[in-house]
């Protein structure tokens, strides 16, 4: 059984220390919903919000339409998996996963049955005798995972699980833990700082920044149409450049950088006058040749080539530092630092927005 998550208007102070600042989120149950954001900007905090470890300083948070004022984390229908883990390493995989049941004083025939079944879940059968300390970092994750999951919350609540874990791992570790939500049905509440993880699991992700949400929406959408210059500086690599908007009409504007006029899709509010960043992603640059005209002239720095793609690190007018991704290795050819290069962009691609709130502190 899954519930739903509401916060309404939340904000949490320590001190005159305002970590959340109003935030109105609502998840809906069955959600597989990542909060993401960089150390500090208060994700962790509203976890343990939603949790009951923490209560706000104003503000509401409802669980399957329930107010959870004055409730601490044993009276929720929640678990919370912490970023250490914080299992017991001296007990068996079974009396781990177990835990919980024993202690709310479940009968140990029904208490085996229900670990039983929740190591199969993870893909961990044949583990349950096994100490924690024997495990990999991959297994332990799973389970992290049963061990909550065994007390049947409607929400699981996930602090950065995966973060001492290397690339690969946490790469696997991604598509278990959707295919694990997918088959308990259950609310997941997700807290990470790497974009990665977020875009691959996630249904909504809400983006925060020194304790506000700044948008809440699907991957791609937060991805590709950015809500403020923070959004686009964070989730995923940007190129960005700032300037005048010179002109505006038909929801796009012209912007005076100082690598020359850009332009891109516009926010509304924007106008002639205004100070605006036009941010173009990596992919979205593409070369020109030669005899062409081109909007951004710059010069090679670097490169570096990834397998499926090569990366080409550039320099323009006034130092700016600009990243080309091409997909294809014939383009990158021979190139070498020093050369001199053209780059365009459909219009489309480029996104204007207000000169506020740029960078990712």
């Amino acid at each position: 059984m899954s519930a739903d998550v509401e916060l309404d208007d939340v904000s949490v102070r320590f001190g005159p220390f305002l970590a959340v600042d109003r935030a109105s989120l609502k998840i809906a149950g069955g959600e597989f919903f990542s909060i993401l954001g960089p150390s500090g900007c208060g994700k962790t905090t509203l976890l343990r919000t939603i949790s009951g470890f923490l209560q706000p300083s104003q503000g509401r948070v409802r669980i399957g339409g329930r107010d959870m004022a004055g409730l601490g984390a044993n009276k929720r229908p929640t678990a919370l998996i912490f970023q250490n883990l914080a299992l017991f390493p001296l007990m068996t995989v079974a009396d781990n996963v177990g835990y919980g049941l024993r202690v709310r004083g479940v009968a140990r025939a029904e208490r085996r049955r229900r670990v039983d079944a929740l190591l199969q879940l993870v893909a961990l059968p044949d583990q349950g005798g096994s100490l924690v300390s024997e495990l990999s970092g991959g297994q332990k994750q799973r389970v992290a995972i049963a061990r909550a999951l065994a007390v049947e919350p409607q929400v699981l609540l996930l602090d950065e699980p995966l973060s001492a874990l290397d690339l690969r791992l946490r790469q696997h570790m991604r598509s278990e833990l959707r295919a694990i939500q997918k088959r308990v049905g259950i609310t997941f509440i997700y807290i990470t700082h790497d974009q990665g993880e977020a875009l691959t699991m996630s249904d909504r992700i809400a983006v925060m920044n020194r304790g506000v949400i700044e948008q809440v929406g699907p991957g791609r959408a937060v991805y590709d149409d950015p809500a403020t210059a923070f959004v686009a500086s964070f989730v995923g690599e940007n190129n960005c450049f700032e300037g005048t908007v010179v002109e505006t009409g038909d929801g796009h504007a012209v912007v005076e950088t100082g690598v020359g006029r850009l332009s891109g899709r516009r926010r509304n509010g924007l106008a002639v006058g205004d100070r605006a960043l036009v941010f173009v992603r990596p992919e979205a640059l593409r070369l020109v040749s030669d005899d062409a005209p081109a909007p951004i002239a710059c010069e090679l720095s670097s490169s570096a080539f990834e397998g499926n793609a090569t990366h080409l690190f550039a320099r323009a007018r006034q130092g700016q530092p600009i990243v080309v991704t091409l997909s294809r290795r014939d383009e990158a050819g021979a190139m070498a630092p020093g050369q001199k290069l053209g780059l365009d962009y459909a219009a489309h691609d480029g996104l204007v927005l207000p000169a506020n709130g740029h960078g990712a502190d």
